[in-house]
């Protein structure tokens, strides 16, 4: 069995990591930006299919986190025509050190945008929609209803499954229940990172908080699987990793993704590794094992990435 690299165990020291036995190769970087190993290098895909869907998207005035958060998937998932639509704006009300959605004070909701992302999800003829958003606790019920919505119009107009990937709404139990109102198949809240690291990396959000959050949607709607991700090499140690499982096991949380951490520019956070495949293989193996439905574990692995796939398993 391989034996996974770990961080240094010390919290409070962020110098180099350490590497385990089990001959796993591991790349150590520091706060200085240094070249991918090969393993995070791959072909951009290529075809009219991204063409299509980036231009549907723009031209129903949408907004994707495929985009919006750069992530490293966009063009492969495009060419798929598949997206993660991202409602209520394009402006997030959290300073996450991770993230490249902009920051700052959102607009207004708009009240026509559950229609245009249902028109949008009908002209890519989806069969797996992939709803998420910025957090706007500027809004009463932190965009609750609106999640609603947008369920209900999309599963109106194609009848595809509906995966929600929502903030924490600051624990609100009613504000959970409102989305879950509109029945989605699959409930996603994402950890992001273990408790330890929760305020570096996710800073005004909370660990037990977002825990909550996710037993709260079970307890709801026991019949809609709970979702949660991590990205990894922020300096989560492997002992830390599986105690946040265990934790998620505990309140019957169904799904599980795990990824790389990677540095959207150099205002972001740095990651503290780059974990290769064969780690991630081996903390899949793992997090099965513990009784997980389905695991998606791997370095280009995102929450939303190949939904469809885990949905369905």
């Amino acid at each position: 069995m391989l034996t996974l690299p770990v961080l240094d165990e010390n919290p409070d020291d962020r110098g180099t990591p350490s590497c385990g036995g089990g001959g796993a190769q591991v790349v150590e970087i520091g706060r200085k930006a240094r070249r991918l190993p090969e393993w995070l290098k791959r072909p951009v895909p290529s075809g009219g299919g991204m063409y299509f869907a980036q231009s549907l998207i723009a031209e129903l005035g949408l907004e994707t986190i495929c985009e919006s958060g750069k992530c490293p998937n966009r063009s492969e998932c495009w060419s798929r025509r598949t997206a993660t639509f991202m409602i209520l704006g394009e402006t997030c009300t959290r300073p996450c050190g991770f993230c490249a959605v902009k920051r700052g004070r959102p607009e207004a909701v708009e009240a026509d945008e559950p229609e245009r992302v249902a028109e949008a999800c009908a002209r890519l003829k989806l069969r797996h929609v992939v709803i998420t958003s910025v957090t706007r606790d500027d809004l009463p019920d932190g965009g609750a209803d609106h999640f609603r919505r947008c369920i209900l119009a999309v599963r109106e107009r194609t009848g595809a499954t509906i995966e929600v990937l929502t903030p924490d709404f600051n624990g609100r139990e009613d504000q959970v229940a409102t989305v879950l109102d509109a029945a989605p198949e699959v409930f996603n809240h994402n950890m992001e990172t273990v408790a330890r690291l929760q305020q570096y990396v996710r800073r005004k959000s909370q660990y037990e908080v977002s825990l909550r959050v996710l037993e709260q949607a079970k307890k709801i709607r026991p019949e809609t699987r709970t979702k949660t991700g991590f990205m990894l090499g922020l300096g989560e140690t492997t002992d830390e990793l599986m105690d946040a499982l265990a934790d998620l096991r505990s309140i019957g949380c169904d799904l599980l993704t795990l990824g790389q951490y990677l540095q959207p520019s150099p205002r972001h956070l740095p990651p503290s590794r780059y974990l290769p495949p064969a780690e991630f293989d081996e903390l899949g193996r793992l997090a099965r094992s513990m009784g997980f439905l389905e695991v998606a574990s791997g370095p280009f692995v995102r929450s939303s990435y190949h939904a469809d796939e885990m949905a369905r398993a």
